[in-house]
């Protein structure tokens, strides 16, 4: 547990190295050129009355209580906007100080509901607390405002209300949108006693362009602004830190409780990854976790069409051993498989991989990261030796130039696209290659110096594209190219760049890029000091995702931008703990830390250790456990926290997989679309339930802490130990510190990682050994490259085999939208559907044109693979000739249409890229009744 309230200092830290020496209320303090005096004094503990003051924003200075006395100098200046100078003398008290203080407050007061014993805030409300440590005692000039105390009450938001009877005009709440979410939504209307708070243009929360962040929320001193579920509930008794269970961000939370109850979540202002901010999904849609539809006993049954029976953990772990021991003895060792989840701990997912290794006794494990970011592993790992992005998120801080391909930072990644966009805003270029306008390319205070509005699968020639004006205009890094790279491989690989079909009017026609926008931004990025490459499924989800991640390090590696702070290549991953299911030896082909299976002396390591033979094949991925199911291979097969049958492309095949199997073990927090085809479902636990790490997509690995007791009576890894055990491999852990422990001593790069380490830190970032500092390792490649020397691979364009033709002359790409996340199975059980109650089908006006399609009508969406119905929205954001959809809701059924093709070297699919044709429809058929019968419904 943590403090309830962290401390406040009035006004951001400064850093440098510069300090200079003064004096408060009689005590010498230093600090650095720059800071405050008010956070002068509140570093040696001397506390200064303030309201608009907060250490998350800037100084402000209207509130006018934070007054001092500066020897010297005449009249009362604001603590919070004077900055400290070298022997200054300060007095934080005195008679006038107080005089002046008390009147302040008694304007304030005089105009604010005295209804303090049934307000929301009570005891957690600053006007409060001032009016305490002021003193004040009485309102010469009454209690009856003019017209603020019958203003009315905005309830429109669902997580959030907006009392303006309350308000007191400090601004926090709108400096907090401008500075920390960027978003700008709301302002300060009217002057003097009019002046207010308004969300746009006298709109409402929910009908403005507030995106629901609660920056907002957390940021005012009274009531004005406060969750709902503190209004119903009442204010914390204790917090639990944790970490975010949703994208790859990973932003450290506060849970504050009432017991075992979460009256809200607070994002840590000292968390790694977000320095005190979240979003509207990490803030607010934690409801999921108590969800009547949870599931929290385990279920069997014989087969699919029978009904599920309730039972205890030793029968389910009994009938599932049972079944996958007897398929084993009928069809031998390799007849059984398991997929991890990277939305589970570490732990769970290190041993789910274990158990898939030691107790079934093949590499028949795969993860849910290969439909996503397998790409990003094999091509780092091919050019720098490592399967991981380079930086840290503060180190966008110092980027000049930003490249972002196929990523949605605002929608996807919130939280680091306001820090993103922060950067924007102090001056760095940014250049957006994307076949959709995202807001990136064109928000308040943001505008892109290049929007590369390219055609879905031409992503690698539009990278070489780039190379070639960068070699061909002489923008190479030509020190740190012979100094840090392999010089042979450049030489094969500026060869080919520097060929006439790569050059930017060669594959203007290929991309659809003109070759003089693209010329502009490749001199843009390689003339850059500090050039940082953003990157995200766009780039990976496709038949040469592979390709194009090491064409991305090409460019990084020509231009110099490797191995300090504001450059590198850096993938945004997709769920929260898609870095750590890589990392814990979640392919058939690698153990834990990315080392084969075939390495001798690895493997005997790990034999070793778990006293067991493992086998030295690589197994079946994911797409080969489909095949082999179908093909009669294949009999059983355990997933781990993923919903395949919905996530995993060409659902008609994948449900013909399941259908095969003979048992299906399913762990989850619900019956999703996957638990239809299942034969035991083992209930998981939320991440308010779980204690262990996540691993974000700047390699930090955070602790998960929990909240609550699991709901289920067990914890997951100790389901998945027993079920091993019952398999005939004993296993056991007294705590998930022990398996970090383990995974620490099998994993060279988790080496100096551990619970003790994590809970004195913070956080820490692999690689973490005895040879990096305690807290980790920053920034990757800073002295060389993990593999040496780094390496070019020449990157040959080979368009996908899914083209556009008469009968599908439309192309499909996919993504995600800010308020749902993945197949939605979490979001959809929460408020959030406020925002994004279905999936709906973006085409260009021009394309609804021509098929008599208008906004708002129900159309068919056809593929070569299948058909599904959505709703029509006409939107500029795509170009003519591509549609796009999101994947958040099941009876949506996107991919039904999308096919089995898949990235060259890692079978990652190609979801980006789908030929489609969108015609009118009468109705929203169910697909599910046309393609899978006998899937189970699950509850909205």
């Amino acid at each position: 547990m943590s403090v309830l309230k962290d401390k406040d200092y009035g006004t951001p830290p400064v850093t440098g190295e510069t300090t200079v020496n003064m004096t408060i209320d009689g005590r010498a303090v230093s600090v650095p050129k720059g800071t405050s005096v008010m956070r002068a004094a509140a570093e040696v503990g001397i506390s200064i009355p303030k309201l608009c003051a907060t250490d998350c924003l800037e100084a402000y200075g209207s509130c006018r209580l934070c007054l001092v006395e500066i020897h010297g100098r005449k009249g009362t200046p604001a603590s919070c906007t004077t900055p400290a100078t070298e022997g200054m003398v300060v007095a934080t008290q005195s008679p006038r100080l107080a005089k002046l203080r008390k009147g302040v407050l008694e304007l304030y007061i005089s105009d604010h509901p005295l209804d303090c014993l049934t307000c929301a805030a009570n005891g957690d409300c600053e006007l409060q607390d001032m009016a305490g440590e002021v003193g004040l005692r009485e309102v010469r000039y009454g209690d009856q405002g003019k017209n603020h105390l019958n203003a009315p009450t905005d309830a429109s938001n669902p997580y959030f209300a907006f009392d303006a009877s309350k308000c007191i005009v400090c601004a926090r709440c709108v400096r907090a949108c401008e500075e920390v979410q960027g978003t700008f939504a709301l302002t300060i209307q009217g002057r003097g006693f009019d002046a207010k708070v308004s969300a746009g243009i006298g709109e409402s929360f929910l009908d403005s362009e507030c995106v629901s962040c609660g920056a907002c929320v957390q940021n005012c001193p009274t009531a004005t602004l406060t969750e709902k579920s503190v209004i119903e509930h009442g204010q914390g008794e204790h917090t639990v830190s944790t970490t975010c269970a949703y994208c790859g961000v990973g932003c450290s939370l506060k849970a504050e409780m009432q017991g075992e109850t979460v009256v809200r979540m607070v994002p840590d202002k000292n968390g790694g990854a977000n320095a005190g901010h979240a979003c509207v999904k990490g803030r607010f849609a934690w409801g999921y976790a108590t969800h009547k539809d949870r599931v929290t006993k385990p279920m069997v049954r014989d087969s699919t069409s029978a009904p599920w029976r309730e039972t205890t953990w030793n029968e389910a772990i009994a009938f599932a051993a049972t079944r996958l021991k007897d398929i084993q003895k009928r069809h031998g060792v390799k007849s059984i498989a398991g997929i991890t989840s990277s939305r589970c701990t570490n732990e769970e997912v290190f041993v789910v991989q274990k158990m898939i290794r030691a107790a079934f006794g093949n590499n028949n494990v795969d993860t849910c990261a290969r439909v996503c970011h397998a790409p990003t592993g094999y091509g780092l790992k091919e050019t720098f030796g490592t399967s991981a992005g380079t930086q840290d998120f503060k180190s966008v801080e110092k980027a000049d130039v930003i490249l972002l391909i196929g990523a949605n930072p605002t929608d996807g990644h919130p939280v680091f696209g306001s820090r993103m966009k922060r950067r924007l805003r102090q001056g760095a270029k940014l250049i957006v290659a994307d076949p959709r306008r995202i807001d990136l390319v064109q928000s308040p205070h943001i505008r892109a110096q290049h929007h590369l509005q390219l055609r879905p699968g031409t992503n690698v020639a539009m990278v070489n594209a780039l190379a070639h004006v960068i070699l061909s205009e002489g923008l190479e890094d030509r020190a740190f190219i012979e100094e840090r790279t392999d010089l042979d491989a450049f030489t094969a690989w500026e060869s080919f760049i520097r060929q006439e079909e790569n050059s930017p009017e060669a594959l203007e026609p290929i991309t659809g890029v003109p070759a003089k926008d693209l010329r502009a931004a490749a001199r843009l990025y390689a003339t850059a000091e500090n050039g940082a490459i953003y990157y995200g499924l766009g780039v990976t989800e496709h038949s040469q995702g592979s390709t194009m991640v090491m064409g991305l390090a090409n460019l990084a590696m020509a231009t110099g931008n490797v191995g300090r702070e504001g450059v590198g290549i850096n993938p945004l991953r997709g769920q929260n703990n898609v870095q750590g299911s890589c990392d814990m030896g979640s392919f058939p082909h690698e153990f834990s830390g990315y080392r084969h299976v075939s390495d001798d002396v690895t493997r005997i390591q790990f034999e070793t250790i778990w006293g067991a033979e493992l086998d030295s094949q690589p197994g079946l991925r994911i797409p080969n456990m489909f095949d082999a199911a179908i093909g009669g291979e294949l009999k059983g097969l355990f997933v781990q926290g993923e919903d395949i049958a919905q996530s995993d492309p060409n659902t008609q095949h994948v449900h013909a997989a399941l259908n095969a199997l003979e048992c299906v073990i399913v762990q989850d927090l619900f019956l999703n679309e996957t638990a239809a085809f299942a034969h035991v479902f083992l209930p998981g636990t939320s991440f308010l339930e779980k204690d262990g790490t996540f691993t974000n997509a700047e390699r930090r690995i955070n602790r998960v802490r929990p909240a609550m007791r699991p709901k289920t009576g067990k914890h997951e890894w100790q389901v998945t130990c027993e079920l091993a055990t019952a398999m005939g491999y004993p296993m056991h852990y007294d705590h998930p510190s022990h398996i970090m422990d383990e995974i620490a001593h099998l994993t060279p790069t988790f080496q100096g990682v551990s619970f003790a380490k994590i809970d004195q830190l913070g956080s820490v970032q692999w690689p973490c050994s005895d040879a990096t500092p305690p807290e980790g390792t920053r920034t990757m490649h800073q002295d060389g490259f993990v593999r040496g020397k780094g390496n070019f691979v020449i990157t040959q364009f080979v368009p996908t085999d899914e083209r556009a033709s008469r009968s599908f002359p439309l192309l499909l790409t996919t993504g995600r939208i800010l308020s749902q996340y993945n197949v939605g199975a979490q979001t959809r059980r929460t408020a959030n559907t406020v925002w994004h109650p279905e999936d709906v089908l973006e085409i260009h006006p021009h394309d609804a044109e021509q098929r008599g399609i208008q906004d708002g009508d129900v159309v068919s969406l056809a593929s070569r693979m299948g058909a599904t119905a959505l709703t029509a929205t006409l939107s500029e954001r795509m170009p003519q000739g591509v549609v796009y959809t999101t994947f958040h809701h099941p009876v949506s059924g996107v991919n039904v249409i999308t096919t089995e093709r898949a990235d060259w070297a890692t079978d990652c699919p190609e979801y980006k890229v789908t030929a489609v044709q969108v015609t009118r429809s009468n109705q929203r058929a169910d697909w599910r009744r046309v393609h899978s019968p006998i899937v189970a419904e699950v509850a909205e």
